[in-house]
Formats: C-alpha cells, sequence, structure tokens
C-alpha cells in the first residue's frame, strides 16, 4: 500500500514563501503522477499544480509564476515551492499520487496541511 508524508505548512506573512513536501513509500509501486491540491475554508478542493510523469507540469491561472512543481524521482517526492503568497492562498494543501502498485491502479491522498498567509 502507497503512502503519503506531508510537511513543510505553517503561517507566513504576504509576499513570503514556503515550501511544503510530500514523499511516496511503499513497495513495488511506481508513480504515473504527482498533484498539489488545495481546498480553503467553504470552498471546494481545486488543483493547484501537477506533475505528470508523460505530459510534463501544470499550474492553476492563480499560482502561475509564483509557485514551483518539482520531484525527486530517487526520494519519490514532490514538492511544491510557493513564493509571493497572498492571504487568498490560504488553504489547507494535499499531495495526491497516482500510479500503480503490484500492477494495479492506485491513487492515494496525503494529510493535509496548513498554509496561513496573512496579510
Amino acid at each position: 500500500q502507497v503512502q503519503l508524508v506531508e510537511s513543510g505548512g505553517g503561517l507566513v506573512q504576504a509576499g513570503g514563501s514556503l515550501r511544503l513536501s510530500c514523499t511516496a513509500s511503499g513497495s513495488a509501486f511506481s508513480i504515473t503522477a504527482m498533484k498539489w491540491y488545495r481546498q480553503g475554508p467553504g470552498k471546494q478542493r481545486e488543483l493547484v499544480a501537477a506533475i505528470h510523469s508523460s505530459a510534463g507540469i501544470e499550474y492553476a491561472d492563480s499560482v502561475h509564476g509564483r509557485f514551483t512543481i518539482y520531484r525527486d524521482n530517487a526520494e519519490r517526492a514532490v514538492y511544491l515551492q510557493m513564493s509571493s503568497l497572498k492571504p487568498e492562498d490560504t488553504s489547507i494543501y494535499y499531495c495526491n499520487v497516482v500510479g500503480y502498485s503490484h500492477g494495479m491502479p492506485y491513487d492515494v491522498w496525503g494529510q493535509g496541511t496548513q498554509v496561513t498567509v496573512s496579510s
């Protein structure tokens, strides 16, 4: 079973930066895509950024140019570098990884990490 551990959230002032980390562990698994979602108070969960093994990188318009997603294949980790943070970026951020384990598809989520941006 693939499991995710997230870290890196916190409180930061507007204009500041934070880096989120998510590491996948398990046995005999491959990764198709690694993604970051967020869910703000009273809002639906939305895709922030994704990195696909075969289809490149995508960003939400609201974070394009401010956030960078990248991965470390050796560590099976994905990172979200967030810069020029705004109060509207305040959300719980979730890591999501999809792929195959023992020949079967999987779709797993991290526990979520709170990011709070003060004005």
